[in-house]
């Protein structure tokens, strides 16, 4: 298992962010998104998120709801979340899982850590589990060594900030702007504030997602952040292609791309 420790030292010592790509279990296909999410690994993603795919994703946009709708109609449970992380951590890449607690608490939080820790999971982000309620959590998570991942929005007071960070462990998400995810033409000039105000409170890295598409704006985030994270853009090249080989393809070249930008 490799932890997200690793991760961002190795790429401070290489004078740059992080690049973490998302992408849900059982997408295009449960075999498809092993396959798309190798070729990101492969092409420079050092973090991958894998979603657990969830009928009420109430802050994924409109990309990642219609990839999530096909996964579970693909059939696709957390037993096959497990596999996919599981074949993801094969590339030695730290790997995440990216869920709504209500799955989790259903499944069952001691068993679903374990679950994860013997897949070979670095840990989790759970968008809309809040850290003072998540005690639980953090102690299974601790307990199989997972790291837990909270965010912070613009919107976000120093006093909350403070709160959130304190009960991160990995690294601190940080929303760029208020509103669902998707691919957008800029950056949130909100996002490189919200970086700053980040590490009045924590020496955690910061890594920045929500509206990050191509590599310029990888390359814009990488300046001030110590991640930049990918999600709806990847799924869009899936989407669009004509088929899995060429949605793989599509998803290895937007990678490099965007390894390119965060090591420029």
């Amino acid at each position: 298992m490799t932890n997200l420790q690793t991760v961002f030292e190795k790429a401070r010592a290489d004078q740059r962010a992080a690049l973490v790509g998302y992408l849900p279990a059982g997408f295009p296909t449960k075999d498809g998104a092993v396959a798309a999410a190798t070729a990101m690994v492969e092409a420079g993603c050092d973090v991958i998120e894998i979603g657990l795919p969830y009928s009420d994703p109430l802050m994924d946009g409109p990309t990642i709801q219609d990839a999530v709708h096909r996964a579970l109609t693909n059939g696709t449970r957390i037993a096959d979340v497990l596999r996919t992380v599981e074949g993801v951590a094969r590339t030695g890449a730290a790997v995440l899982v990216m869920t709504y607690w209500n799955p989790v608490d259903r499944y069952g939080a001691e068993r679903f850590a374990r679950g994860l820790a013997d897949a070979g999971g670095a840990g989790t982000i759970t968008p809309d589990l809040t850290p003072e309620e998540a005690g639980p959590w953090r102690e299974c998570s601790a307990a199989a060594g997972l790291d837990t991942v909270f965010l912070v929005a613009p919107s976000s007071t120093g006093e909350r900030i403070k709160a959130v960070t304190d009960r991160c462990s990995g690294f601190v998400y940080a929303a760029s702007l208020m509103g669902v995810t998707g691919a957008r033409e800029s950056v949130s000039v909100a996002a490189e504030g919200l970086v700053k105000r980040c590490r009045e409170h924590t020496s955690l890295p910061v890594c920045v997602g929500l509206g990050v598409g191509t590599g310029a704006q990888a390359a814009e985030v990488a300046g001030y952040a110590d991640g930049v994270i990918v999600g709806s853009a990847f799924i869009r090249r899936l989407l669009d292609a004509p088929d899995e080989a060429a949605g793989v393809a599509g998803v290895r070249e937007l990678a490099a791309e965007l390894s390119a930008g965060v090591r420029g």
